[in-house]
């Protein structure tokens, strides 16, 4: 994947890199960049397709985003960053950090893809064959009435998250836009659920600060999976941000701002070690692997 990336860039301190989730942009983090550039260099992206970034033919896989994020801070002159992604986007800063240790200095994750398979239908149908010509038809609905239907719905969608995803849905009228989010979408999910799991990940990358953020409202992404996550690993940082949904970095940026300050202020940038990571992968692989005999392959001369 190549192409010019539209960023927002704002603050001096520590580098913040911030991922907008599926068919989003950098416009998502409008509440927070004021409050985290007071202390850091915050950098917002609109991902490959998505907002105002171009959208190159080739793959829009997790690690095709995470490359271009990697490429991003290269160009800037940074050689790590604290990654924060939210939905799709921590999806993404989990497969970075996982391709980049040694660029990655904390992960902060807000409502995350990759924890669980479970999912909205509504994203689920996003992968049938004619959810292009389904989500153009709706994307031309008025904001406002898509924005009142939704609020209504609330088996569907938490009420605090309509507003978000109907501005979000008014952005798919662009035919861009709209292609980069089905192809997208598809290499994530099918009409099952999530089909990517990001927790070997979580595994191997010990002595990362990570910090888990969620809503407890959220009917896209079941807090069950971030729960069970900050449970199962104890060293994580948790902030679980009551009556918000999907989107509590919009609908509740004070509580979310205050939570990845906190979390900054007390830890310390991640410094990647190969002999460590290969210890890590070693562990993993034997917890793992079977009882058997091991085998070697060496290659002929």
């Amino acid at each position: 994947m190549s192409g010019t990336l539209a960023y927002t860039i704002a603050g001096r301190g520590e580098p913040l890199l911030l991922v907008h989730g599926l068919g989003g942009s950098r416009h998502t983090w409008r509440h927070l960049i004021g409050t985290l550039a007071q202390t850091h260099t915050v950098i917002a992206p609109d991902l490959p397709g998505h907002g105002d970034s171009a959208a190159p033919d080739g793959d829009y896989s997790l690690g095709a985003h995470a490359t271009a994020l990697r490429d991003l801070l290269v160009s800037l002159g940074l050689t790590s960053a604290t990654i924060v992604g939210h939905s799709l986007g921590g999806g993404i800063a989990l497969q970075f950090a996982y391709q980049f240790p040694e660029r990655t200095d904390r992960l902060v994750l807000i409502s995350s893809g990759g924890l669980g398979p479970q999912l909205t239908p509504a994203l689920r149908a996003a992968t049938l064959p004619a959810a292009g010509t389904v989500v153009a038809a709706l994307a031309r609905i008025p904001s406002f009435l898509t924005r009142r239907v939704l609020s209504e719905m609330p088996a569907l969608i938490a009420r605090e998250d309509a507003q978000p995803v109907a501005d979000g849905l008014h952005d798919l009228a662009d035919a861009r836009r709209r292609r980069t989010f089905i192809r997208t979408a598809r290499t994530v999910i099918d009409w099952r659920g999530q089909t990517v799991s990001a927790i070997r990940h979580l595994q191997l990358l010990v002595g990362l600060p990570v910090l888990v953020v969620w809503g407890s409202n959220d009917k896209t992404i079941p807090p069950q999976h971030h729960e069970a996550i900050a449970a199962a690993t104890p060293a994580f940082y948790t902030a679980e941000i009551a009556d918000a949904g999907h989107y509590p970095h919009e609908t509740a940026p004070d509580r979310v701002a205050a939570a990845i300050r906190a979390f900054l202020r007390t830890t310390r940038p991640f410094r990647y070690s190969e002999a460590s990571w290969r210890d890590v992968i070693e562990a993993t692989s034997k917890a793992a692997g079977s009882d058997g005999p091991e085998e070697q392959i060496v290659a002929a001369a």
